[in-house]
């Protein structure tokens, strides 16, 4: 017998939405190599970049772009929306900055890209503490309203706001600034590959508005090792559904700084380092929600840690 072959061929599950296994083997043929020599421009539109940040300057990154439009904001005296999301501890070290350097905030608006949803579509409210709501809240809205930040310019999902969400955003002159980084399944904020999504055109797919709509089997497992969860695959802990931001506020939206640098617990496994290569490299489809940024007209920064950038490679001796 001869061992170590790669003779076993089939399809992949049934729930995987991606079908396209040409497109998933040329994405996962992307070196960092290949990356590196893509940086500062993207393949497939100009208007966009492509960088590779190392994992110790990546949250920096991140930061500092939140930091300089709120200090922007109140330094020219403009008003600065931006849609934010992830449950991030890295917004207690903004507020931080934010009170040290006295900066006052009352031109800010934030909004949150998504929330949790039961089984019949209604919404988590801001006391439950695994919302992204209330973690914004405890990392930076609690910290910031005393230098002039407004309360009522916090708009997190609810039963209430949620079916005007992008028409207040509308109303608001669409976001200066957006922060997705792609789930599992590629989804954008909670905008996953699910029917309660899917149209027959992407032009239709691109006008959709905030809703509550169902999230995927991964969307669900990949949430169930974060911290919130108890960071044990305990499914049961997840909401089946999720209230969020429609393709048409990430499309409208003026800048875009898209964030791909998720590991587990800071070892080299992730389930980001495909995913990635996909929203970034691959053909935009509804498939793959995150890659419909490659689409819009406004910039957008694709940055990736080096992790998230390193060669995807099979290591038969660490197996499990």
């Amino acid at each position: 017998m001869i061992f170590g072959k790669d003779d076993f061929k089939f399809k992949c599950a049934d729930f995987y939405p991606f079908k396209n296994q040409a497109e998933i083997d040329r994405v996962r043929a992307i070196t960092k190599a290949d990356i590196f020599a893509m940086e500062g421009r993207h393949p497939n539109n100009p208007k966009h970049s492509i960088e590779i940040a190392s994992d110790a300057d990546f949250e920096m990154i991140y930061i500092t772009d939140i930091l300089r439009r709120i200090i922007d904001s109140d330094r020219y005296d403009k008003k600065c929306i931006m849609i934010l999301g992830n449950p991030d501890p890295a917004y207690q070290k903004v507020a931080y900055m934010l009170r040290e350097l006295k900066v006052n905030c009352r031109n800010m608006k934030f909004y949150m890209m998504d929330e949790w949803a039961d089984e019949d579509g209604n919404i988590a409210p801001l006391s439950y503490k695994a919302g992204f709501g209330n973690a914004f809240y405890r990392f930076m809205v609690s910290h910031i309203l005393d230098l002039g930040f407004k309360e009522e310019n916090f708009i997190y999902h609810s039963n209430k706001v949620t079916p005007d969400f992008s028409k207040m955003l509308e109303a608001d002159g669409e976001a200066d600034v957006i922060y997705p980084g792609p789930g599992w399944p590629g989804h954008l904020a909670f905008i996953d590959p699910v029917e309660d999504w899917f149209c027959p055109t992407m032009e239709e797919y691109l006008e959709q508005g905030a809703k509550v709509a169902t999230l995927h089997p991964l969307t669900i497992a990949q949430n169930s090792l974060h911290g919130a969860f108890g960071c044990s695959g305990d499914i049961s802990r997840v909401p089946p559904k999720g209230a969020m931001m429609g393709p048409r506020d990430a499309m409208k939206a003026k800048e875009c700084i898209d964030m791909h640098g998720i590991t587990t617990a800071g070892s080299k496994v992730s389930w980001q380092r495909l995913t990635s290569r996909l929203c970034i490299f691959g053909e935009p489809s509804q498939e793959v929600p995150a890659s419909i940024l490659q689409l819009r007209d406004g910039p957008t920064r694709f940055i990736m840690s080096d992790s998230i950038a390193d060669d995807i490679v099979c290591d038969d001796l660490f197996q499990y």
